[in-house]
């Protein structure tokens, strides 16, 4: 049960009411995440631009970002993001196969050379405190530039304000992520909605 319910969006300013269309459009809701954090609309404001920056723009692909937030949830335990990533990892495509196995992307064929160095660096900068070497840098620019080294830190960081949140607040989780954490995050390593379920 969470302990702050969503605030209803016809309730909201105008342009936060706009944005929140752009959630349904894209995800067909809107996470109740913001609809909790819209109490104060300047935080919910800046959350969705750096959102928006941090996982939309840039060269690194949307999928391997989201597959990156995936790692960072599963590390940190919350459940809700777990959840919204998987999500999000099948709408910007990633594979049934690599949402349910991204766990074993150390070991798992499906995954490149590219996206290990990636995910390893989200798996180890999530765990706090992070755990991230200069090894861990050097193997990643050997796929990417700086700037998209930045774009995945910049992913991993912005899970770790997510993941607080939505672990503090106890969100609870929309029908439809739910169904795809079940469906794939859940029979590979056992996902459940714990306190997030409504």
């Amino acid at each position: 049960m969470p302990h702050m319910n969503p605030l209803p969006p016809e309730s909201l300013p105008d342009d936060i009411q706009k944005q929140f269309e752009h959630y349904r459009e894209t995800r067909g809701f809107t996470p109740n995440s913001i609809q909790t954090m819209a109490r104060r609309p300047n935080i919910v404001r800046a959350f969705m631009a750096l959102n928006k920056a941090v996982l939309y723009e840039g060269t690194v692909s949307e999928e391997l970002k989201m597959l990156v937030s995936l790692i960072a949830s599963q590390v940190s335990g919350c459940r809700y993001c777990q959840a919204h990533m998987a999500n999000l990892s099948k709408i910007y495509n990633a594979s049934q196969e690599k949402i349910e196995k991204v766990w074993e992307f150390e070991s798992n064929d499906i995954f490149s050379d590219a996206e290990r160095a990636a995910l390893r660096l989200a798996y180890k900068g999530a765990i706090a405190p992070a755990e991230a070497t200069q090894a861990d840098f050097d193997e990643a620019a050997k796929y990417f530039d700086e700037g998209q080294i930045v774009e995945i830190v910049a992913s991993v960081a912005l899970f770790g304000y997510l993941n607080r949140w939505n672990d503090t607040m106890a969100t609870e989780i929309e029908q439809l992520p739910a169904q795809v954490a079940q469906s794939t995050i859940g029979r590979s390593s056992g996902w459940e909605a714990g306190k997030h379920q409504g």
